[in-house]
């Protein structure tokens, strides 16, 4: 079994930025099936009922956990193919195929979209990612996630903010799922480097911490303790972009998320270092086709479908 560090562990999950869905209900009777696309990544939570995949889900590593000693025992191969209540499944969307209902089922379903930084943790991680029995592992997450996406329409108007907190929500549940796959060993050897390379990891994680700091390739480089020339090789390849590239990517994802939040232009293009709002509107439209003002302005107010 890998050991994941858990201090490693977090540090990746608290970077992770994605766009996530308001989780939507999907009630299927025997033989229906909620088809999942290639190209399209979803959370799916079994909250009643049982599927199974078509073609069959009998790929990559799952976890199952024994109730009566909650001990956790992983197989590469399980017997067990079928999703049951409490079940949780993660697809990445490199190849489509659909989950059919072995009975009447309630699946919680949610759609993400990761950022282009958050892409290299999806990069990472096999596809799809099953954690059976994650309401065992992750009582508190399965609770949540089994609260989420109510099947009718509210009957209460939406109220700002709400649409947020829902994504918060999911966010929640789907970040407790990557956890109980990784801490549980599941994950590969050497996870959860970014680029498997621990003096890029070391800057990765300082861009990271601090997106508003002033980069310069020559203050990246001395975090990396190499030369400017070697860094910048070594991050391209690694990364698949320029250090400035990447700096920016996580600089626009910090803006998505503090906008999100109800933040302010001025204070988001503050907090992140650009030297006025007009350059940090025209970074943020650069990368999104949108202003800031405007994409903030979508994410408050849109309405789930």
């Amino acid at each position: 079994m890998v050991t994941v560090d858990s201090a490693a562990l977090s540090t990746v999950l608290d970077t992770v930025d994605l766009r996530v869905g308001v989780a939507r209900r999907a009630t299927l009777a025997t033989g229906g099936l909620l088809p999942l696309s290639a190209g399209s990544a979803a959370l799916v939570y079994i909250a009643r009922g049982a599927v199974h995949g078509n073609p069959p889900l009998r790929t990559g590593c799952r976890l199952d956990v024994d109730r009566a000693s909650q001990t956790v025992a992983v197989d590469e191969h399980p017997p067990r193919s079928t999703l049951v209540t409490g079940d949780a499944f993660l697809t990445l969307g490199r190849t489509s195929f659909a989950l059919e209902a072995d009975r009447d089922t309630e699946l919680v379903v949610v759609d993400l979209e990761f950022s282009d930084s958050a892409s290299l943790l999806a990069a990472m991680l096999p596809d799809p990612i099953t954690v059976m029995a994650f309401d065992a592992l992750e009582p508190a997450a399965a609770a949540l996630a089994g609260s989420m996406g109510p099947t009718d329409p509210p009957s209460w108007p939406v109220r700002q903010g709400d649409l947020v907190i829902c994504r918060m929500m999911a966010k929640t549940v789907l970040l407790s799922v990557i956890r109980a796959w990784a801490a549980n060993g599941c994950a590969p050897d050497g996870w959860p480097s970014v680029s498997n390379d621990p003096f890029l990891d070391r800057v990765v994680e300082a861009i990271h911490d601090e997106p508003g700091r002033e980069w310069t390739v020559e203050r990246l480089a001395g975090i990396g303790a190499m030369s400017r020339s070697v860094f910048a090789e070594r991050f391209r390849a690694a990364i698949g972009r320029s250090p400035a590239d990447y700096v920016t990517e996580v600089r626009i994802d910090a803006a998505k998320r503090m906008l999100s939040a109800g933040r302010s232009v001025s204070e988001t293009s503050r907090e992140l270092g650009y030297a006025s709002d007009e350059g940090f509107s025209r970074a943020f439209r650069r990368r999104t086709g949108m202003t800031p003002s405007a994409w903030r302005a979508s994410r408050l107010t849109a309405v789930p479908a």
